[in-house]
């Protein structure tokens, strides 16, 4: 094993002892029921422009991608997903927020 994967112990005298590597962990996405969605209207930093923006995301890209690709084509708009938020381009709140609790998800609008 090399040094630099052990995760923070140097030394112990615990005979059972195993070191922890930090290995490349597979997050597990969240059921629908379970995920805390919320869906609010965004403004900040984009040159005055609205979006739709859609954080508290718990799981895998691939997942937040595919959701963020659905509410795109529901919307007809572009937009992106990364960083456990789906971006909308333009004020779709009732729209995404219909979507998702169609879909299954918990999910509910934050601000005006």
């Amino acid at each position: 094993m090399k040094k630099d994967q052990r995760q923070g112990v140097v030394y112990s005298t615990n005979p059972d002892f195993s070191y922890q590597t930090s290995g490349d962990t597979e997050a597990t996405t969240l059921p629908p029921q379970q995920q805390q969605l919320r869906v609010q209207l965004d403004k900040k930093q984009r040159g005055g422009k609205q979006v739709t923006l859609v954080t508290g995301f718990v799981g895998r890209d691939e997942d937040l991608q595919t959701l963020g690709k659905l509410l795109k084509t529901k919307c007809g708009v572009g937009g992106s997903a990364k960083d456990s938020e789906i971006v909308v381009q333009g004020d779709f709140r009732a729209k995404v927020l219909e979507v998702l609790l169609k879909e299954g998800y918990k999910a509910k609008q934050i601000g005006g």
